[in-house]
């Protein structure tokens, strides 16, 4: 925790080791001491603006290759990378007329990595500014990190609402207010949080959260990220097994390279929207893909569909096999699984404190898998493309009785393993394990 040292010690504890350690020290305090204004202001906007460059030329390479700039122009180009940076941060666009409101996700999330890693960097590069480790341990008072994301957030904030004057036209009218609500949660909240870990003060403030709400936090984490990690398997599957589909979508639109690298470019934006529709259909809800159209374990019922080949995991239409219906066990014992890890790392011997663990991290898992479910839908076209998501309150119920269910369980079962102080359980498995052939 060198970075929060005062920088007068740090001066004399180089003076003290010689003139070469001396400029070691200097050079460390020159890189953690920057001016914090600037500092966090210009890397709120970079952090904005870099992935809005991508964006932007990515939509130039993309106009080239459709056409080889027969249509349209540059500067046209350079608006729809825009639009399409302004997309992922909530604004909705219009094309040909029509609201476009579906964030993709992908995006989003690309643009919230570059963040982290320049909000980290700015953390770093601030670290040197407040008091030391020991006068925060000591309850006094650091507003750097504060100040430090709050001005991050209003550079990110200022590049959100210029890139809408610049990208706006009577057409396309992007909202702007989306764009600056969006850009202070990830600016604020993305960008906040990397500064804290950068700045070592995350090292100081985690320690002193209670026990139990970091560990329920560990299992709702543990248990979002291995449920994601299955609805994406999931989703291939579904995929690969119909590929035939995505293929014959492809033949009929005559795409040609250019076209076939856009559309690529196209699915992996929305494919973190595909995996949160696979974890509807999983939990047992699903989702709904038009106006009058249903997909879930039970029943697929199914409507015109745009020639757009990740649609090809979809599943065939009608009653659904029988066996559809027993995946929505898979997040039950997925939360039993996770549950048990957590109590087994770290195990507490008082049967309602690993219930409590258990279920509060489960509940915790399915308040947040609902919330990104919230953003997965939107309008994506005309007439009945206007409705098209998961069922967002439906899923909310699910998650939160699958997975607070399957925490309590799975933390039960290793705690009363772990009671068990005579061996009995031991014991008896040890003896069938013993009665087994041998090989």
């Amino acid at each position: 925790m060198t970075s929060l040292q005062d920088p007068p010690l740090r001066r004399t504890a180089g003076r003290a080791k010689g003139t070469a350690r001396s400029d070691a020290e200097l050079r460390h305090e020159l890189a953690t001491s920057r001016p914090l204004v600037p500092a966090a202001t210009l890397g709120g906007a970079i952090a904005a603006g870099g992935p809005l460059l991508v964006c932007m030329a990515l939509a130039v390479v993309g106009w080239f290759l459709t056409d080889a700039g027969a249509d349209g122009s540059p500067s046209g180009a350079l608006r729809v990378g825009a639009h399409g940076w302004l997309v992922a941060h909530g604004s909705t666009v219009a094309v040909e007329g029509i609201r476009i409101t579906a964030i993709p996700l992908g995006l989003t999330l690309a643009c919230a990595w570059a963040t982290w890693r320049v909000g980290h960097r700015v953390g770093e590069s601030i670290s040197g500014h407040g008091p030391d480790a020991d006068r925060i341990s000591d309850g006094a008072r650091d507003w750097t990190v504060p100040l430090a994301s709050a001005l991050f957030a209003v550079g990110y904030a200022v590049v959100g609402v210029v890139a809408c004057a610049v990208a706006a036209t009577p057409a396309s009218s992007p909202a702007p207010a989306p764009v600056v609500l969006w850009s202070l949660l990830i600016g604020g909240g993305v960008g906040g949080a990397a500064i804290a870990f950068g700045s070592g003060r995350a090292a100081i403030w985690l320690p002193v959260v209670p026990p139990a709400v970091r560990d329920a936090a560990l299992v709702a984490r543990r248990i979002l990220g291995l449920w994601f990690a299955i609805s994406l398997v999931a989703l291939a599957v579904a995929f690969v097994l119909d590929f035939s589909t995505a293929a014959n979508v492809v033949s009929q639109l005559h795409a040609d390279a250019g076209a076939v690298t856009l559309m690529l470019l196209i699915t992996l934006g929305v494919l973190p929207n595909a995996v949160l529709f696979s974890s509807s259909y999983l939990l047992g809800p699903g989702f709904t893909v038009g106006t009058g159209t249903t997909v879930s374990t039970s029943v697929v019922v199914l409507g015109p569909l745009p020639m757009f080949p990740l649609l090809a995991a979809l599943p065939d239409q009608g009653v659904q096999p029988w066996w559809t219906e027993w995946l929505m066990v898979t997040p039950v014992l997925l939360a039993a699984y996770v549950a048990g890890r957590v109590q087994r790392d770290r195990p507490v011997l008082g049967w309602d404190q690993a219930a409590l663990r258990g279920c509060a991290g489960g509940i915790l898992a399915g308040v947040g898998l609902a919330a990104l479910t919230v953003l997965a839908g939107g309008a994506v076209g005309p007439g009945r493309m206007a409705h098209v998501g998961p069922y967002t309150f439906e899923v909310l119920l699910h998650a939160i009785t699958s997975f607070g269910i399957g925490g309590v369980v799975g933390a039960l079962l290793v705690c009363w393993w772990q009671r068990d102080g005579d061996g009995w359980v031991r014991t008896r498995l040890s003896a069938v394990r013993d009665r087994l052939p041998r090989r």
